[in-house]
């Protein structure tokens, strides 16, 4: 771990920043021919800091998607480095469901909006319900959004409490629930960048699930996907 500290402070941070930058700018203009364009280049500045870190992600399950489909993405949250997994690793094109307060982040804002990620007022109702009208729009012909529904960051395998946003907006949209597991981001950064260092990591797809079999019996779906990513982790 010694050895990994000037090499993290030295070319890792330094070389985050320059990927980073360059990316910004490459999916601010990526944003004027298609939201998909712009979605690769985030997918490709998070391959980038794969390599860097580097954490190499073992995928499981690409079999479990369908082409053409979209799909609400529930995935587990142990770290910050759970977007640069799901991001670089997860073979699908999809947007991200934010709070609305990473809008005003200095680059990250601004690449997030230019890529097409749906801002979530969660402190207006209108506001929410713009979000919701704004993601039908973007979900289809294949595209799919990921949330997180720990809402934060658990810092180790065990989960947090599901909130119900994910499931309310899966029935919003009718659209299938695709579980994905992640394993191991905690070992790469579990609490600022005085943890991070190397890991290998697995990213699991399970199959999807139709959220139509269970209207009216919600806990019940958010207990059957809680056991199906918790076996994975």
């Amino acid at each position: 771990m010694w050895l990994y500290q000037p090499y993290k402070y030295l070319i890792l941070l330094p070389l985050f920043a320059a990927d980073t930058l360059f990316f910004t700018f490459w999916t601010w203009l990526a944003s004027f021919v298609s939201g998909k364009w712009a979605s690769r280049c985030g997918k490709a500045w998070a391959k980038v800091v794969q390599w860097l870190t580097p954490m190499p992600v073992r995928l499981v399950g690409r079999e479990n998607i369908a082409q053409g489909q979209s799909y609400v993405v529930v995935a587990n949250h142990q770290s910050a480095y759970d977007i640069i997994m799901v991001y670089g690793s997860l073979p699908i094109d999809f947007r991200w469901i934010m709070k609305k307060e990473l809008r005003k982040v200095p680059l990250l804002g601004f690449a997030c909006e230019k890529g097409g990620q749906i801002f979530l007022d969660r402190g207006s109702a209108r506001g929410a319900w713009r979000s919701i009208q704004k993601a039908k729009e973007i979900l289809r012909d294949g595209t799919s959004v990921v949330i997180f529904p720990e809402g934060h960051r658990s810092g180790r395998p065990e989960m947090n409490e599901f909130k119900h946003g994910a499931f309310k907006l899966a029935f919003e949209l009718g659209l299938p629930m695709l579980p994905v597991s992640i394993k191991d981001t905690c070992r790469v950064m579990s609490d600022g960048l005085a943890s991070l260092r190397p890991s290998r990591t697995t990213l699991t797809i399970h199959k999807p699930i139709d959220v139509n079999e269970y209207e009216g019996r919600r806990e019940e779906l958010i207990a059957l996907l809680r056991k199906t990513i918790a076996a994975a982790v």
